[in-house]
């Protein structure tokens, strides 16, 4: 079934909000309306596994692992009706140019990622998404520290919040990452101090 119009959905939120998880019922529901569905996601998340989408959770769905925006657009079948993608924030700034294409192209795409880095900045190419996005889905997840919603991800090395200048991409988990709201979000060295 083609779509009149293409659109772009963006999922986002801080790490343990449900991000995969709500991309993996939009696919199930897509496939349910017997819509030819394509997941891809980018090689360096290999945390749960290398050709699967997964959720913290453990629900997951095969998905196709690129590098550059450009390999999406190689391997789309000429019948897809809708391209899912998982960590968005992982992938350069010509992914907007790939997913305006593709949307322009009469296909429904859905993006999930993180909005924000461990700094509490804007990550990658995710915020000029949440700008062509026609509709958009923040989601939170819980603070570790005081139960209240978390929009925030701290990572945490050796125990302790991650410095302003550490790297900004590291793949992990629950063994270097948490929730947090804003105020128990903490990034020592910001600003030089």
């Amino acid at each position: 079934m083609r779509h009149r119009t293409g659109r772009v959905e963006v999922i986002c939120g801080s790490m343990f909000s449900g991000k995969t998880e709500e991309l993996i019922r939009r696919i199930r529901r897509a496939e349910i309306a017997r819509q030819t569905v394509q997941v891809f996601k980018h090689q360096i998340d290999d945390r749960y596994h290398q050709t699967h989408v997964k959720s913290h959770n453990g629900t997951g769905l095969e998905a196709e692992p690129v590098c550059e925006p450009q390999d999406i657009l190689d391997k789309l079948q000429s019948d897809t009706t809708v391209v899912a993608i998982d960590e968005g924030q992982f992938f350069p700034p010509t992914i907007v140019d790939v997913i305006n294409q593709l949307a322009n192209n009469g296909i429904r795409v859905i993006v999930s990622g993180l909005d924000t880095d461990f700094r509490g900045e804007p990550f990658g190419p995710m915020p000029h998404l949440l700008c062509i996005a026609d509709e958009v889905q923040k989601l939170h997840a819980i603070c570790m520290l005081c139960g209240e919603d978390a929009t925030r991800t701290q990572r945490m090395v050796n125990g302790k919040p991650a410095d302003y200048d550490d790297p900004i991409i590291m793949v992990g988990a629950s063994e270097a990452y948490e929730a947090r709201c804003r105020d128990h979000h903490d990034v020592p060295r910001r600003n030089g101090h």
